[in-house]
């Protein structure tokens, strides 16, 4: 088939090399003057590293990336260990989760995209998808069309003008920046660490590995703000913030050494939704533009990619009018359980709340510590609490 992928993000590049190792003829549209990422680090689990490698993407992942063994978080006022969440005990590497910075995940999924002869359209922002007989057409924001396609995969986020989900603001938001790794910190670099006070103040850091363009090993802090100060953060005193952090967390410190500015720090709102059918004849929507929700279980980039992987296998066994409801088929329960796994959660460490920390803290922190939940908590932070595609409906071959 001939098919548009619109977004070169994550899930379109993934879906582009999919969908071009099947046989299809792919064109990818993205907005920018010429594709790059927008934001810091993330995570990818162990089956999304799976999907990234049948791009060809998983080797430049694997030696950019940094492996993290454990989720470690503790609260502020007496040092009491709330999240504690290792991988495999048994210490295996491919059992173990990736941090990346975006922008070395992106260069390798572009690489892999430019192996397979692919070419990213550059400035062309899709402003609708109109059917033409039993295709579709592209409409860009400068007034040029493309088309017709078989198959349109908008792959453009949260500010997709093709999906109708209107996902609901979350009120926690954060500010997100890469800094290097400090010479003689104390936080381990095989692990992801967190400090919290309530629900109202979260302080990670996360261990990158390589950055494009940079020395040497990095990591993504981020700093939880309610959305209603998000739109001031430019104009706060830095030195003031950086106090306040320091205070909260003394083993923070070091890793604000090279934060001088509040322009070092990126700020990031969220939205929760999910669209109830993910297609409509001739378009399918992956990533952001299918669901959306807080990056507290560290799922985002893992679900644009199962997205691809359920897309490609659904086209590779079906004519396309079957195969988009088998898509959605697919994804319905992985998406439902961890979208709901998300709305449970957040609220319990990015909220105004007082009640949800301290039930956290003195019930479901302990409880998660007991057999067999510690085994129950590294399948759920992995992705694999129930399989991916666990509504497939197709047999294997």
């Amino acid at each position: 088939m001939k098919i548009a992928i619109a977004g070169a993000g994550i899930g379109g590049l993934a879906a582009a090399c999919l969908l071009a190792q099947d046989g299809h003829e792919v064109a990818i549209f993205d907005q920018f003057d010429s594709p790059r990422p927008v934001g810091s680090g993330l995570m990818i689990q162990p089956l999304g590293l799976a999907v990234l490698e049948a791009c060809g993407a998983g080797p430049s992942v694997r030696a950019a990336g940094q492996r993290i063994a454990r989720i470690f978080g503790s609260e502020t006022t007496r040092g009491r260990r709330i999240l504690d969440v290792t991988y495999d005990r048994a210490g295996r590497a491919q059992a173990q989760g990736t941090a990346i910075h975006r922008a070395a995940l992106h260069a390798a999924l572009l690489g892999a995209a430019e192996g397979l002869g692919l070419r990213v359209i550059p400035s062309a922002t899709v402003q609708s998808a109109p059917m033409q007989g039993a295709k579709r057409m592209l409409h860009l924001a400068n007034g040029v069309q493309h088309g017709p396609f078989d198959l349109v995969v908008d792959a453009t986020g949260s500010g997709s003008a093709l999906s109708p989900l209107r996902a609901r603001p979350l009120p926690y938001g954060a500010i997100w920046g890469t800094v290097p790794w400090p010479k003689g910190t104390a936080l381990p670099s095989n692990q992801l660490s967190q400090r919290y006070f309530r629900a109202s103040r979260m302080a990670g850091v996360l261990p990158l590995g390589l950055v494009p363009g940079r020395e040497g090993p990095h990591a993504a802090i981020f700093w939880s703000m309610a959305r209603r100060d998000l739109a001031g953060w430019p104009q706060r005193p830095i030195d003031a913030w950086k106090a306040e952090a320091t205070a909260h967390w003394p083993d923070f410190a070091p890793f604000l050494d090279t934060v001088t500015t509040t322009a070092a720090m990126t700020t990031a709102s969220y939205s929760h939704g999910t669209l109830h059918r993910p297609f409509a004849p001739g378009l399918a929507f992956i990533g952001d533009a299918a669901h959306r929700a807080s990056p507290q279980l560290g799922q985002g980039a893992n679900m644009a990619l199962f997205d691809a992987l359920a897309l490609s296998r659904a086209l590779s066994r079906a004519p396309l009018g079957d195969a988009l409801p088998a898509y959605a088929q697919m994804r319905r329960w992985h998406v439902r359980l961890y979208q709901g796994m998300s709305a449970a959660f957040t609220p319990q460490y990015q909220s105004d709340s007082r009640s949800l920390p301290a039930l956290r803290d003195w019930l479901l922190a302990p409880l998660s510590l007991t057999w067999p939940l510690p085994r129950i908590l590294s399948k759920l932070v992995a992705g694999e609490l129930i399989p991916p595609l666990a509504g497939e409906v197709f047999r294997s071959p």
